[in-house]
């Protein structure tokens, strides 16, 4: 698991009073971390992976025990003078050799020893006990043949197997049984005092030396359960790290196909690429605070347009759409629109045809837009015949009254995307126009078409009617001289072709998007297939080898990890990373303390019994060790004791001293400095301690003695300087010890044991060759320093093949959690470029409710009681490039002005389209929040400021007609500032001409989310249309208002001048009114007299009542 964590204490804070944080060590206890694995449901497949592990230690074990086995026959072959005395050796080693290898080679057949679990407890315990037996059998064999009693040779290595190699799943089970071998070698040996009259017995198994073997062996068992109890800790740790990566990778893949989904569904491949590339790049600057999440704007005037010469356009319209919107309920509004508009989407993927947009009743789309397709005014048509058939089915299924009315048209368009927020793709030109008047003009059930479009069509396939009357008398089609026709397709299986590919459409899933993915990626659920074969593919070192008949999958991922490290002390190939991993924090750090302690203890004793007559110095020498390793262990495990004292509880309050010490103890465990430090006390210790025995001998005397009992033949105590067995035994503990410490260089360890076996060969060869000459020796006639060193050097081979494998899987784990940090940058950048693309079709506060939404697998949808709607339409725009320019300047402008409580809908054509009230949080706190970023809306709050206290505590949210007018006013100024700017550039003066013509309304709308591929966030009600047809009837220059948003606009002491009944489409007359503007574009004061005061039309002289 990740847990690096930098720590660092000012000063003064170190000795104040603290309280007590265990969060990180907390993460490394095994309780912890088993019943994380059990509330993933990963304990099987943790217990299948520890299996895997223990099959790739036989892989290192079998043949490092055949090479020992090996190289020790050849060295008492070589080192044997009567070599016809061996022979029951090599046949006794042999024969282990033989059966240890035959009954751990069934745990290879991994699926059966998954499944029978009990077989490898099983052969295990047989495999020691052949080593044990074998190994006592060959000395009892020689001592009652020949009298001659030899020492165990394979005691210690037989613990080492038990612990680190053999595959006891269980940590008890191993315990149990290097204990019973312990046990089984401590009897043994006391059965030569009890049952043996010869002294030379006694001697070699003396009840000193039996009390010094019990704590060697007590020291090795310790050393083993918490190799046992670590490597679990480690094991699972790793494991719940590759669990994240896994999740997080998986994730990513699923999270970059729906970002890429979600990208398409707003924009094409050619223009998305660079506005997705720009997204993540601001994501990524650490220093750029342009993009946070549940804004809208994503990018810096940016502005893509593309001319497409041969492409055939469709406008579609929903006939009585406004009957339905305002007698339909919020919800059964959405579902009718989504049901709708998601059987267009599927139809236009059928068809290749590209939607562009929907605004409220009005769905178009361009075929051969993404690629040049010959056939695009057939796909057209066709689509538009498959959505005459599809609203025909909706409206039987849902017994209502609506159709469809179709224009097709082919010719040349611009397209692209323009302006700072929400980027939509919008296409404009004259022939979007024509198929835009071509669906105006047309008639419900038909496909009307122009006369260009008609010729790149094949007539057989449709009845073909002439054009509307409507279309010959329309202006702009009259522009155009053509001759217009309705298209009905001959009956054939072409409307049923959408039911056929809705299964085959990819369809956005984003549950995992936003606040909700953490909880995603670590909520409990069953694993999937692709994750148990992620689990398979998990690094387990050893050597790979494989049977004829199996076949093994490459794993490249881990096989470019394996090149990155050293082959012999595994440390990684780069430096700096190398340099991070040593400087990890070590959690586990007070668990090897506490075993350096209990080894330092029975050192201490060893060392006692061997030196009886211990001198002062000695006594001091002992103090001063357990003095420094007691100290040690009170430092790194007081903290510890506290928090078990106090019962797991963080909030307790320490004094300063124990602060002092939690301080201390966190230094050591986040330095490696320090840890490298207190290592090399402990091993310093260690051998304070063990030089004590070379020490008090005192060589010159031991020789004078042995020379006198054999001149005078009488036996003597061996044991007069010191038993030579236990310095070897004690060297062995010590360099077990060498290789316990984690977090400190695999080089280091590995140069300190050989060092240690080198000066131990040194002293038992040169030094005090001597006294070990004279000592018990393994196998007859073998010279008894080439055993002791034989005893060692298996002892620093068996820790060197454990610790490396140990070590390359922590380092291979550690380099893929580096991985595993990409992968959460690059997933979370993914998640913010996701939030950031959904926040280009949905508004800001909309976004993570849709997000439930979907995890939920429920449509989105909202009623508003009060929202302010506006349209702004800038006309004299002629529609080619130069224009389109502009048009995108002034449209970034536009989205430049700061008004968070003001949502941008949409931007079609030259039409601006924005809601006020549909986030009330922001509303109901505009009074306290003096910074809404626009100081117009500023400084007119304050000259209502009264008026506008009052109606937010009436609840009612009038004020968001007066935010909104406020709004369209900016817009207003933002346009005269650009045409001033535009009037001194050397260019065509006609594009610093531009007016805006504005219309808003207010009232109770809906709001949702439809669509199938291509989601899409849309408004309807009667506000809606209201604010469309004030400003399709409305005058440039002028914001036209309905009769109930210019009464509350009064409330808020701004003039409104009657203008007069007006036709409004589905309404009929109705009144309407003009927002009062003076010359400098200010609000008009209620109080002021209009008739004087109005800069814009002196002939509105009615009032709000008609007078």
């Amino acid at each position: 698991m990740n847990k690096k964590n930098t720590y660092k204490t000012p000063y003064r804070e170190r000795f104040r009073r603290c309280n007590l944080e265990y969060t990180n060590e907390r993460l490394w206890e095994q309780s912890y971390l088993k019943a994380r694995c059990k509330e993933l449901h990963l304990e099987e497949e943790y217990m299948k992976y520890k299996i895997r592990l223990m099959i790739s230690s036989l892989t290192v074990f079998v043949p490092m025990l055949i090479l020992l086995i090996v190289a020790l026959q050849v060295i008492i072959w070589s080192f044997t003078e009567y070599t016809k005395y061996i022979y029951i050796n090599a046949i006794f080693d042999l024969g282990s050799l033989i059966l240890v290898t035959g009954l751990l080679s069934i745990n290879f057949f991994e699926d059966f020893v998954i499944r029978h679990r009990w077989v490898m407890t099983f052969t295990s315990t047989l495999s020691a006990y052949v080593v044990v037996l074998g190994d006592i059998a060959f000395n009892t064999y020689y001592y009652y043949k020949s009298n001659w009693p030899l020492n165990t040779l394979y005691d210690v290595f037989v613990l080492c197997m038990i612990y680190m190699f053999l595959p006891i799943p269980s940590s008890k089970a191993a315990a149990l049984l290097a204990i019973s071998v312990s046990l089984t070698y401590v009897i043994y040996f006391i059965h030569f005092m009890a049952f043996n009259e010869h002294n030379v017995a006694k001697y070699v198994h003396g009840l000193d030396i039996v009390s010094i073997d019990f704590f060697h062996y007590l020291g090795f068992n310790m050393m083993g359960i918490f190799f046992r109890i670590m490597n679990d800790t480690m094991v699972r740790s790793s494991f719940l790290d590759r669990y994240q990566f896994i999740t997080e990778e998986i994730w990513l893949r699923q999270a970059r196909r729906q970002e890429s989904l979600l990208l398409d569904s707003i924009l094409p491949p050619q223009i998305a690429k660079p506005i997705q590339k720009s997204i993540k790049e601001k994501i990524i600057q650490p220093d750029n605070d342009f993009y946070h999440l549940g804004t809208s704007r994503t990018a810096e005037n940016f502005m893509s347009i593309q001319i497409h010469n041969d492409v055939s356009i469709l406008y579609a319209d929903l006939v009585n759409y406004t009957q339905l919107t305002t007698t339909l309920t919020v919800e059964k509004l959405v579902k009718v629109l989504h049901d709708l508009y998601a059987r267009f989407d599927l139809a236009a993927l059928s068809f290749k045809v590209q939607r562009i947009k929907f605004l409220g009743d009005c769905y178009y789309c361009v075929a051969g837009l993404g690629e040049s397709d010959p056939d695009h005014a057939t796909m057209a048509v066709s689509l538009g015949i498959s959505m005459i058939a599809n609203i025909k089915e909706v409206s039987v299924n849902r017994s209502l009254n609506i159709g469809m009315r179709i224009g097709v048209h082919s010719g040349t368009l611009f397209a692209g995307v323009i302006g700072k927020a929400k980027l939509q793709y919008d296409i404009w030109g004259a022939d979007v126009n024509i198929a835009s008047r071509l669906e105006a003009t047309g008639s419900p059930g038909y496909v009307h078409v122009s006369g260009r479009t008609l010729s790149s069509l094949n007539a057989e396939e449709y009845n073909i009617y002439p054009g509307t009357e409507s279309a010959q008398k329309d202006p702009v089609l009259q522009k155009h001289p053509m001759s217009t026709y309705l298209l009905t397709a001959i009956p054939s299986l072409d409307s049923d072709k959408t039911i056929s590919i809705v299964e085959g459409v990819p369809n956005l899933d984003l549950q995992t998007v936003g606040s909700n993915r953490k909880s995603q990626i670590l909520k409990p659920n069953l694993l999937s297939h692709e994750m148990r074969e992620e689990f398979r593919k998990m690094p387990v070192g050893g050597f790979k080898f494989q049977f004829p008949w199996s076949r093994r999958e490459r794993n490249l991922k881990n096989e470019k990890v394996e090149r990155d490290l050293g082959i012999f002390c595994v440390a990684f190939k780069d430096k700096s990373v190398e340099w991070n991993y040593l400087h990890q924090p070590d959690y586990i750090f007070k668990y090897s303390v506490a075993l350096g302690w209990g080894i330092g203890c029975c050192l201490i004793y060893i060392q006692s019994v061997n030196n009886s007559d211990i001198f002062y110095t000695g006594v001091v020498i002992n103090i001063i060790a357990f003095f420094v390793l007691t100290f040690l262990l009170f430092i790194c495990w007081y903290k510890k004791v506290c928090w078990w004292h106090s019962g797991q509880n963080e909030h307790r309050s320490y004094g300063k001293l124990s602060c002092a010490i939690f301080h201390l103890f966190e230094k050591i465990q986040h330095s490696f400095v320090l840890r490298l430090t207190v290592y090399m006390m402990i091993i310093l210790c260690y051998y304070m301690v063990i030089s004590l025995i070379l020490m008090s001998c005192e060589k010159d005397q031991y020789e004078l003695d042995i020379i006198e009992s054999k001149l005078y033949n009488y036996d003597m105590d061996p044991f007069t300087c010191f038993h030579p067995w236990a310095y070897t035994n004690m060297m062995a503990l010590i360099l077990g010890m060498s290789y316990t410490f984690a977090r400190i260089p695999f080089a280091l360890k590995t140069f300190i044991g050989c060092a240690e076996a080198v000066v131990f060969v040194l002293v038992v060869c040169f030094q005090y060759a001597f006294i070990f000459e004279h000592s018990v020796t393994t196998s007859p006639y073998l010279k008894a320093e080439i055993a002791h060193s034989c005893r060692v050097c298996m002892m620093l081979i068996t820790m060197y093949a454990k610790e490396r494998q140990s070590e390359f899987n922590t380092k291979m784990n550690y380099k893929l959690n580096l991985d595993l940090q990409n992968k959460q940058k690059s997933a979370d950048v993914t998640n913010q470029s996701i939030i950031i693309l959904l926040n280009n079709i949905l508004p800001s506060h909309v976004v993570e409710v849709y997000l439930s939404s979907i995890a939920k697998h429920e449509l989105y949808y909202e009623n508003y009681r009060m929202v302010s709607v506006m349209f702004a339409m800038l006309t004299n725009f002629q529609m080619d490039l130069p224009s389109l320019r502009v048009l995108n300047d002034i449209i970034t402008a536009f989205d430049r002005l700061q008004y968070y409580v003001v949502e941008k809908i949409k931007v079609v054509g030259c039409t601006y389209m924005a809601a006020c009230g549909l986030d009330f949080s922001l509303i109901e706190n505009l009074d306290s929040n003096s910074n809404f970023g626009s100081t117009s809306l500023s400084s007119e709050l304050e000259q209502v400021r009264s008026r506008l206290e009052s109606s937010i505590k009436e609840k009612n949210h009038d004020e968001v007609a007066f935010i909104m007018a406020t709004f369209a006013l900016d817009l207003m100024r933002v346009l005269s500032v650009c045409n001033k700017a535009y009037a001194g550039e050397p260019f065509d003066r006609a594009l610093s001409t531009g007016e805006i013509r504005i219309g808003i309304s207010t009232g109770q709308i809906m709001a949702g989310v439809v669509g199938a591929s291509q989601p899409h966030y849309d408004i309807w009600g009667n506000p809606v249309n209201m604010a469309s047809r004030m400003e399709s009837t409305g005058l440039s220059g002028h914001i036209q208002v309905t009769k109930e948003t210019a009464q509350t606009l009064e409330e808020f002491d701004v003039m409104c001048y009657y203008r007069g009944l007006t036709f409004v489409k589905g309404r009929g007359e109705i009144p309407t009114y003009f927002v009062g503007i003076d010359k400098d574009l200010k609000f008009m004061s209620k109080k002021i007299d209009r008739l004087s005061e109005n800069p814009s039309n002196p002939d509105l002289n009615h009032d709000l009542d008609g007078s």
